[in-house]
C-alpha cells in the first residue's frame, strides 16, 4: 500500500462525527498506520476489505481504518487487528481491471473498537471516539518548539523533504495535528507510528514523537558517517568493493571486530608450521605484521597476502628420495634411449659419487646435438632414473629477463620468475629441471634472459638464488639442471662456462635402424591400434625409410613416416575388415609413402678433373659436397657459387691464393690469374652453406682444373686452409664420416689435429674407411690427384721433405 499523505491547515473545517458510539465497516491495513488529518490512497484486493468500502459507500462513507498487528496474515481475525484506530471516510473509490479497488481515505480522529459486531462478509465494529485531555499550555509550547527543531534538523539531513513542506508543518498551531502531520512523514517502525496513534495526550504524543525523530536523526548521520568512510577508502569503479566495505562499517558500528579474524589467524598458524630458511621466516612474519594493520579488501593487503602464500607454498625443504641404486638407473636409461653412451655414463657418475658423498652440488649439463636425437626425453629419463621429480622450462623465445628473475612487488600482477613457480608446481627443491633450447633465448630493452641464467647455472652462486618477487635468498643448489641446445656458438661464452657441455652427435644408420626396430615400430603398432593385428618390418624397409624418405640426424622424422605407413594399414584393415599378416617391405613402403623424396649421397661413377668430394656438417648431420671448378679463357676473374656464406668466400680466396704461391712447384702456368677466367660451384644451390672445413676441397679442385689431374671419386676431404698451406683442425668430424659412410666414400683425408677426434667414430664405419691425418697441403694433393706412373705433381727440387719418406707409402698404397 502506498501512502501519500496530506496536510490540513486550520482553515480547513471538517465534519465532526458526534455520536458517542458508532457502527462503521472495519479495514484491516498492512503496513501502513493512517493518522488523523492524513490522506492515503489504499489498494485493497481482500474480498472483505472490498466489501467493507462498499458498504461505506452504500452509507455515508465512513469506514474505520487499524492496523493489522502481523502483515503477512490474509485473513486476520479479531485478534489480530489492533484496538485502536483511525475513524476516516471514503473520499474516492476506483475500481481497477484486475478486481482490485483503490480507494482515497482521510483520517478524521481516534477511536477505539469496543466490540466485533459481524465478521462474515466484512468486519463492522463498535467504536467509541477518543477524547483527548487537557493540554499544560507551557508544557505543550515547549514540546512543539523542540519537536519543529528537531523536524528542521532531520529536513536539512535529509534532501527529500521539501521547504514547503518545513513551512506548512511549522504553521500548524493545534498541538495535537502537529503531531499527527508530522508523524505521517517519517518512516517509524509500524509500531512505533501504531504507539504515536494510541497516545491519546497530545503531550505525551509531542514528547515521544521527539524521541523518535531524534533517534532517526542519530540512524542518519550514523549512516552518512559509514557512507563517507566508505567512499574515502574506496574506488569509484569498484562496486563491490564498496559494498563489502559499506557492510565492513556497518560491523564496526555495531561493535563487530571479527571481520577476517579467522582467516588471518589460519594463516599465522601457517606461517608458524612452514619450515623455511631464517630469513624467509623473518621476513613472512613482517610481512604479516604489516597485513593485520590493513584494511582486508584494499589493493595493498592483496599483494602483501599473495607474497606470504607464495613463500609458504614454496618447498624450502622438502625433497625426494634420490635413486643410488646403480644397476637399476643404468637398466632405466637403457630402456628409454638406445646409444647416448656419453651422456648415461655422466649420469651414472654423478649417482656413484652421491651414494658416497651424501651431499653433493647438483651438476649442470647442456645437451647439445641436432634436432630429434633425444636430448629433452633423455632429461626425462634422467629423471625417471634418479627418482627425480621432473620439471621442463621451454626458453625458445623468451627475451624478458622477469621471466626467470620475476618482477618486483611494486608491479602490478608481479609473479616470481618461471624457476620459482616451476619449484612450486614440483613441490620438491630438488627435482631434475630441463631448460629446453636455450640456444633459442634473445634480448631486448626488458633485458638479457641469458645473463639472468648465469646466476641460475652457477654452482658457486645458485646456493643463494634471489627472485625479485620474493627478495628472500633460494637454494637452487640441489637441484640437476640440465639444459639442451642445437648449436653451441648461439649460447653466449660464459653461460657456457657454467655448464658441463656433452655432445650427442647424430645417429648412425644402424643406431637409427635399431631405435626404429626396438622402440618405434613397436610404440607407433600401439598408438595406431594395430597392436592385435600382424604388421611387421623387415630391415630393408626401414633402412628404405631411413636413406629414402628422411635426412635427419635425429629420428623424430623417421617416427613420423612409420606412423604414417601405420595409419595407412589402419585405413585398409578398417575398410576391408582385413585380419591377415601385414609385411612392409622396401616395396610395400614405396606405396605408403610415394616415391623417394631424398636421393642418398653417392659418389661419382667416374673420376673426373676438379670435382672434389668434400665433408660438411649441418644441423641435421653430415653431407657430401660436391666442389666443382671450370678454368675459361678470360682475363683472371674468380666466380664463387652455390649460396656460399662469407667464410667460405674466404676459403675459396685463400686457396686461390695458395695455388698461385705454389704455381711454380705445381708446374702451374704462373700467369694463370690472368689468362684464365675461375669458376668455383658447390651444387645444391638452394642450401645455403658456410664455415672454413671446405678450404683443401676447393684447392684440390682448382689444382685438378689448371693442371688438368682427376682426382679420386672414392676419396672425400674436410679441413681449413691457411695461405701458407697448413691444414687446420675442422668440427662435426663423425657425423661428417656418417656422411661419407653413406655416401659410399672408402678414403677420408682430415686434418692431423682430428686424429683424436676418431676414437668418437663407431666402429662399425670407421673399419669400412680408411684415414689420412695430414699437416700440409701439398700432402692431399698428393693423396688426392691421381698421376701417370712417370707423371710428377711437383718439380723434383720442390717435392716437400716430409712426402719422400711415410707419404710416398701412402701414396703408394692409394694408387
Amino acid at each position: 500500500m502506498v501512502n501519500l499523505p496530506k496536510i490540513f491547515t486550520d482553515n480547513e473545517k471538517d465534519d465532526k462525527i458526534d455520536s458517542s458510539k458508532l457502527i462503521l465497516p472495519l479495514l484491516p491495513l498492512r503496513d501502513i498506520v493512517v493518522f488523523p488529518f492524513m490522506v492515503a490512497p489504499l489498494f485493497v484486493g481482500r474480498t472483505k476489505s472490498v466489501n467493507a468500502l462498499t458498504d461505506a459507500m452504500n452509507k455515508d462513507k465512513s469506514v474505520f481504518l487499524a492496523t493489522q498487528k502481523k502483515a503477512g496474515v490474509d485473513n486476520p481475525s479479531e485478534k489480530d487487528i489492533s484496538l485502536t484506530g483511525t475513524i476516516g471516510k471514503v473520499l474516492q473509490l476506483l475500481r481497477l481491471p484486475d478486481g482490485t479497488v483503490k480507494a482515497l481515505v482521510e483520517g478524521k480522529s481516534r477511536g477505539h473498537i469496543t466490540r466485533f459486531v459481524q465478521e462474515e462478509y466484512f468486519f463492522q465494529v463498535e467504536i467509541e471516539p477518543i477524547v483527548e485531555p487537557e493540554v499544560n499550555t507551557a508544557e505543550g509550547f515547549a514540546l512543539s518548539k523542540g519537536v519543529l527543531e528537531s523536524f528542521e534538523e532531520y529536513a536539512g539531513l535529509n534532501k527529500s523533504i521539501s521547504k514547503d513542506l518545513v513551512n506548512n508543518i511549522s504553521a500548524i498551531s493545534d498541538l495535537s495535528k502537529l503531531a499527527d502531520s508530522m508523524a505521517a512523514h517519517f518512516s517509524f517502525k509500524i509500531e512505533d507510528k501504531q504507539r504515536l496513534l494510541e497516545t491519546a495526550s497530545p503531550t505525551k504524543r509531542l514528547s515521544l514523537l521527539l524521541k523518535l525523530i531524534k533517534m532517526e536523526i542519530e540512524i542518519f548521520s550514523m549512516d552518512r558517517r559509514i557512507k563517507s568512510r566508505v567512499k574515502g577508502q574506496m574506488e569509484k569503479t569498484q562496486k563491490q568493493y564498496y559494498l563489502n566495505e559499506q557492510m565492513r562499517a556497518i560491523k564496526k558500528e555495531m561493535g563487530s571486530q571479527e571481520d577476517g579474524q579467522d582467516e588471518l589467524k589460519e594463516l599465522e598458524k601457517k606461517i608458524e608450521e612452514k619450515k623455511m630458511s631464517e630469513e624467509a621466516t623473518e621476513k613472512a612474519k613482517q610481512e604479516f605484521k604489516k597485513l593485520k594493520l590493513m584494511t582486508p579488501m584494499s589493493a595493498e593487503a592483496t599483494v602483501v597476502r599473495n607474497y606470504i602464500e607464495w613463500m609458504i607454498s614454496l618447498p624450502w625443504f622438502e625433497t625426494s628420495e634420490i635413486l643410488n641404486d646403480l644397476e637399476k638407473s643404468e637398466n632405466i636409461l637403457d630402456e628409454d634411449h638406445y646409444g647416448l653412451e656419453k651422456p648415461k655414463e655422466r649420469i651414472l657418475e654423478y649417482l656413484a659419487v652421491q651414494s658416497l658423498v651424501k651431499k653433493i652440488k647438483g651438476p649442470i649439463l647442456c645437451f647439445v646435438g641436432p634436432p630429434g636425437v633425444g636430448k629433452t626425453s633423455l632429461a626425462k629419463s634422467v629423471a625417471r632414473a634418479t627418482g627425480r621429480k621432473y620439471i621442463r622450462l621451454s626458453l625458445g623465445g623468451v627475451r624478458d629477463e622477469a621471466e626467470i628473475r620475476g618482477h618486483r612487488r611494486t608491479y602490478i600482477g608481479a609473479m616470481p620468475g618461471k624457476i620459482i613457480q616451476s619449484l612450486k608446481k614440483a613441490g620438491v627443491n630438488n627435482p631434475v629441471f630441463c631448460l629446453d633450447e636455450v640456444d633459442k633465448m634473445s634480448m631486448d630493452f626488458r633485458g638479457d634472459p641469458s645473463a639472468a641464467l648465469l646466476e641460475v647455472l652457477d654452482p658457486e652462486q645458485n646456493f643463494s638464488f634471489n627472485d625479485h618477487y620474493l627478495d628472500v635468498d633460494y637454494d637452487l643448489s640441489d637441484i640437476l639442471f640440465i639444459t639442451t641446445a642445437n648449436t653451441l656458438p648461439e649460447i653466449p661464452l660464459p653461460l657456457q662456462d657454467r655448464m658441463e657441455i656433452i655432445r650427442l652427435s647424430g645417429y648412425t644408420d644402424y643406431e637409427k635402424y635399431n631405435i626404429a626396430k626396438g622402440f618405434l615400430v613397436p610404440k607407433q603398432i600401439e598408438a595406431n591400434g594395430l597392436a592385435d593385428k600382424k604388421v611387421q618390418y623387415n630391415k630393408n624397409a626401414i633402412y628404405s625409410i631411413i636413406h629414402r624418405y628422411t635426412r635427419e640426424a635425429g629420428v623424430r622424422n623417421l617416427e613420423r613416416e612409420i606412423s604414417s605407413i601405420c595409419r595407412k594399414i589402419a585405413r585398409e584393415v578398417v575398410k576391408n575388415n582385413d585380419d591377415r599378416e601385414h609385411k612392409i617391405t622396401v616395396r610395400s613402403v614405396q606405396k605408403y609413402l610415394g616415391p623417394y623424396r631424398f636421393r642418398e649421397g653417392q659418389i661419382e661413377e667416374t673420376d673426373q678433373i676438379g670435382i672434389v668430394t668434400g665433408l660438411a656438417w649441418t644441423q641435421v648431420g653430415g653431407e657430401l659436397l660436391l666442389v666443382e671448378t671450370l678454368i675459361m679463357p678470360g682475363k683472371g676473374k674468380l666466380t664463387v657459387t652455390g649460396k656460399l656464406g662469407d667464410v667460405m668466400k674466404e676459403s675459396a680466396q685463400a686457396a686461390v691464393s695458395y695455388v698461385r704461391s705454389r704455381s711454380d712447384s705445381l708446374m702451374i702456368d704462373n700467369k694463370f690469374y690472368r689468362k684464365y677466367d675461375m669458376h668455383i660451384h658447390i651444387p645444391e644451390g638452394a642450401i645455403p652453406k658456410d664455415g672454413p672445413s671446405a678450404g683443401i676441397s676447393m684447392c684440390t679442385s682448382i689444382v685438378s682444373a689448371l693442371t688438368k689431374r682427376p682426382v679420386y671419386r672414392d676419396l672425400a676431404m674436410t679441413g681449413e686452409i691457411t695461405l701458407r698451406g697448413r691444414i687446420l683442425p675442422i668440427g662435426g668430424l663423425k657425423e661428417k664420416f656418417l656422411a661419407a659412410y653413406s655416401g659410399g666414400i672408402k678414403k677420408v683425408i682430415i686434418p692431423k689435429e682430428n686424429e683424436k677426434d676418431l676414437k668418437d667414430i663407431p666402429k662399425s664405419i670407421s673399419k669400412h674407411i680408411e684415414v689420412f691425418p695430414v699437416e700440409h697441403m701439398d700432402e692431399v694433393l698428393t693423396l688426392a690427384l691421381i698421376l701417370g706412373e712417370k707423371d710428377s705433381l711437383f718439380k723434383k727440387s720442390d717435392i716437400p721433405l716430409e712426402m719422400v719418406t711415410d707419404e710416398a707409402e701412402q701414396r703408394t698404397s692409394l694408387i
